[in-house]
C-alpha cells in the first residue's frame, strides 16, 4: 500500500470538500487572495493530487483485501453506463437534474462502487472506496451549505437522448481503451 496514493486521495478529497464544508473559511481565503489566484492554487493542488494518485497507484504493492463476488465484474460493466450518463448529464441541459440533485457526484460514487464490485485489491479499495466516500461526503456538505433543492426547469427530451448517445460513445471508447490505460481489460 502506498502512502503516495493515500496522500493523493486525501489531498483531492479535502481540496474539493473545503468550499462546501467550510464556506466561511473558503470565502475568507478568496477575499484575501482573490478568486482567480484561488482557482489557480486549487488547480495546482488538484494536479498535485492526481499526480500523487497515479504515482501511488503504480508504486503500490498489490494485496488482496477481499474476494469480489462472482457477478461483480458483470455488475461493474453494467453500472458504468449509468455512471457515465450521470457524469455527462451534469454538464448538459438534461432532465436528470430534475431527478438527481448532484448527478456528477452520484456518478463518482456509482463509479467507485462499480469498481469495488470488480476489484478486491488494496489499492483499488483505497482509490475507488476513497473517491466514492468523498463524493457522498461532498453531496452531504453541499446540501447542508446550499439548503433546499430547487429543481431546474424541464429540458427537451432530445437533450436526454443526446446525453444517452454521447454516453454510449464514451462507454465504448473507455471499454476499448481501459486495458491500454489501466492494464486491466474492461471486458
Amino acid at each position: 500500500m502506498s502512502i503516495l496514493l493515500i496522500c493523493g486521495i486525501l489531498l483531492f478529497g479535502l481540496a474539493h470538500l473545503f468550499p462546501a464544508a467550510c464556506p466561511g473559511a473558503h470565502q475568507t481565503v478568496i477575499g484575501k487572495i482573490g478568486r482567480n489566484p484561488y482557482r489557480g492554487i486549487f488547480a495546482l493542488i488538484i494536479l498535485a493530487a492526481l499526480i500523487l494518485i497515479v504515482i501511488g497507484w503504480r508504486s503500490s504493492s498489490v494485496a488482496i483485501v477481499y474476494s469480489p463476488p462472482e457477478w461483480g465484474y458483470l455488475a461493474a460493466q453494467v453500472l458504468m453506463y449509468p455512471a457515465l450518463f450521470l457524469f455527462i448529464s451534469a454538464r448538459a441541459n438534461s432532465n436528470i437534474k430534475r431527478i438527481i440533485r448532484h448527478p456528477q457526484l452520484t456518478s463518482v460514487a456509482l463509479w467507485g462502487v462499480a469498481h469495488l464490485l470488480a476489484n478486491g485489491e488494496s489499492r483499488a479499495a483505497l482509490l475507488f472506496g476513497g473517491l466514492a466516500v468523498w463524493a457522498l461526503g461532498e453531496i452531504f456538505f453541499i446540501n447542508r451549505r446550499d439548503g433546499a433543492w430547487r429543481k431546474p426547469a424541464a429540458a427537451p427530451y432530445s437533450a436526454d437522448i443526446k446525453v444517452a448517445v454521447i454516453a454510449v460513445a464514451v462507454y465504448a471508447a473507455l471499454a476499448f481503451g481501459h486495458g491500454y490505460f489501466t492494464g486491466a481489460p474492461a471486458f
